[in-house]
């Protein structure tokens, strides 16, 4: 016997609704893109240590694989 708190039981229906199958569907492509990165662009590392370095690494690596992509 389980006992469910009843967040789980709204996760539960939310994730057989229609809504959640369809978005669940473009999944994959996000993943593969966050992997692209990670590991071809080595942002899984951050190459400086301050906030404003690390949204210059952010900004510079998805802006290569955007023009990569064209």
């Amino acid at each position: 016997m389980t006992i469910k708190h009843h967040m789980h039981e709204e996760q539960a229906v939310f994730q057989e609704s229609e809504y959640f199958k369809e978005k669940y569907k473009e999944c994959y492509k996000i993943e593969a893109k966050n992997s692209e990165l990670k590991h071809r662009h080595r942002y899984d590392i951050a190459s400086a240590s301050a906030l404003f370095g690390m949204r210059l690494q952010g900004a510079t690596t998805i802006f290569a694989v955007n023009l990569k992509r064209l």
